[in-house]
């Protein structure tokens, strides 16, 4: 015992002690959740993926195939596993498209870094070789990719139904592939060609019909009547349109409070009071010339009482009363006119123009559309048409998606293969660089080539096909130089993608792979997770 604690100070000063269990426990915990998220979603990637239904605490039910909508509706409670989620965020916001593509590459990666971490590598080292083979994984991307002109439209549809061909509603890609195209197209700003704003498509959903009546307006669509009181008119032709952002009811008092009228006299005088107010207010209206009145929704009183609408009604002005205030942008930069704040200020210059507002029966309700806009903001309006909610809330996402892939287009005018080709080729020129680099680094590099098969793998896999065979012959036909073979889901085939018309832009490949890369990293990273309460 005695020669024991004698030994120990000595042995002390050339041995320590470090407990890495608890790291390597952390590190093992945190990609298990992080894999658990992507598995998640991984059975609805491609053509053939299944969708997902959600069914919310609030009684809400939604039906859907985007990767970020299923990770943001799904409640994730572990730091690792939230990060996942993130991810397809930020991959919604570069991109639109590629959302669960995204999730599932980063869960490859994370597969292999648990192996690469079991047999003793630095996760530091892993860091460092990941970050080198995406940045040449986005090289190699680049070199692949075909240039593309906006011009050609053909190629942009071809883009856009590839997107398309996941959803839900892919048997109507053949009308909303265009659609995308032709909205996006008409609201690029000449002079800022590569930028696209998404905010100046609007999207307006009615339930009836089918997803085939969706339609493109050239104009304004509300999703309201117009206003019925007093037999006012629902159509106006050559019409001169008023934005207001003001009342046009009886003023009342600044603090809450009731007045008591006895006589009568007195009361009739209120009244007649109130009327002369309305009338002079409806006077100036009529004498700009205006004869359409959009009323921005009032939150402290009634916009319009039953009054005014019996007088806008006699001066044969058409009223589309609560109108979002959200909307009062978009509509102001259509109709290229200016909101009127204050009915001092009403002017003739401040009034939008348009051929033909009119209300129109759709399905169990009615619209107002306004069409043949003078001088017309770069704005555009679709409509989306349905048999019941979900259809219609998952056409709208999968339009979404459309529009996205347009505008990287027009940001980033390059395309790439779909079907898996583009992985595997960065997995084959990945795995020949990793034989060039020396020691850890290119056994890393390797492991990162192999998980980037997880795309076509699981493509095939959710289409019903072997996908062992299926990923060995495409590796084979990349290895004999045709770089552009990738799964034909339809015919259960390798064929050349390109030739069958599946595309996609290559900012949403390169972006997917740097995003799921710098999110693996920070992952593997972290060796604690310390609870501050």
């Amino acid at each position: 015992m005695a020669a024991a604690t004698a030994a120990q100070p000595r042995s002390s000063k050339t041995e320590s002690y470090v407990d890495n269990k608890r790291k390597e426990d952390i590190r093992q915990a945190n990609i298990k959740a992080a894999r658990a998220v992507a598995d998640a979603v991984r059975t609805s990637l491609g053509p053939k993926g299944m969708d997902k239904m959600i069914s919310t605490a609030n009684g809400e039910v939604i039906i859907t195939n985007d990767g970020a909508t299923i990770l943001n509706k799904m409640e994730v409670l572990q730091p690792a596993a939230k990060m996942l989620v993130d991810l397809s965020k930020s991959q919604d916001a570069a991109a639109g498209d590629g959302t669960t593509t995204v999730v599932v590459i980063a869960g490859a990666l994370l597969k292999q870094c648990l192996l690469l971490l079991t047999n003793g590598i630095h996760p530091t080292v892993i860091s460092d070789s990941l970050h080198k083979a995406s940045t040449k994984a986005v090289d190699v991307l680049t070199a692949m990719a075909v240039p593309l002109e906006l011009s050609d439209r053909e190629s942009l549809i071809k883009s856009a139904s590839t997107s398309l061909n996941s959803k839900v509603v892919s048997q109507y890609s053949t009308l909303l592939a265009p659609l995308a195209v032709d909205s996006v197209l008409s609201v690029v700003d000449p002079a800022k060609p590569d930028m696209v704003d998404l905010r100046d498509i609007k999207i307006v959903k009615k339930l009836g019909g089918t997803v085939d009546d969706t339609e493109l307006v050239k104009g304004l669509v509300f999703d309201k009547k117009a206003s019925h009181a007093a037999g006012g008119p629902t159509r106006m032709e050559n019409a001169k349109i008023a934005v207001i952002q003001f009342q046009i009811s009886p003023p009342k008092t600044d603090i809450e409070q009731s007045i008591v009228v006895s006589d009568y006299t007195q009361m009739d005088r209120i009244l007649k009071e109130e009327r002369n107010y309305i009338l002079g207010m409806i006077k100036k209206i009529k004498t700009t010339g205006c004869n359409v009145l959009l009323i921005q929704k009032s939150i402290l009183r009634d916009a319009v009482t039953d009054l005014s609408l019996h007088y806008l009604a006699k001066a044969k002005i058409m009223v589309i009363k609560d109108v979002e205030r959200d909307d009062i942008e978009f509509i102001t930069k259509t109709l290229n006119c200016l909101p009127i704040a204050n009915i001092e200020h009403f002017r003739a210059e401040k009034l939008g123009h348009a051929a033909l507002v009119e209300e129109v029966s759709l399905g169990d309700g009615k619209i107002v559309k306004v069409t043949g806009i003078k001088d017309m903001g770069r704005t555009t309006t679709v409509l989306i048409r349905g048999s019941n909610q979900l259809v219609i809330d998952e056409a709208e996402r999968s339009l979404h998606d459309a529009l996205c892939v347009v505008r990287c287009l027009v940001s980033k005018r390059f395309l790439i293969a779909g079907g898996g080709a583009p992985e595997i080729e960065l997995s084959r020129q990945l795995g020949a660089w990793s034989k060039v680099l020396h020691g850890m680094e290119g056994y890393c590099v390797r492991s990162f080539a192999e998980a980037l098969e997880v795309v076509p793998y699981t493509l095939a896999e959710n289409a019903g096909l072997n996908p062992i065979a299926i990923v060995t012959e495409l590796r084979n036909r990349h290895a004999q130089g045709e770089i552009n073979a990738g799964i034909n889901v339809r015919k259960g085939q390798i064929t050349n993608i390109l030739e069958e018309n599946v595309v996609q832009p290559l900012l949403v490949s390169t972006s997917a792979i740097t995003l799921a890369t710098e999110c693996v990293r920070m992952i593997l990273k972290i060796d604690d997770i310390v609870n501050v309460r």
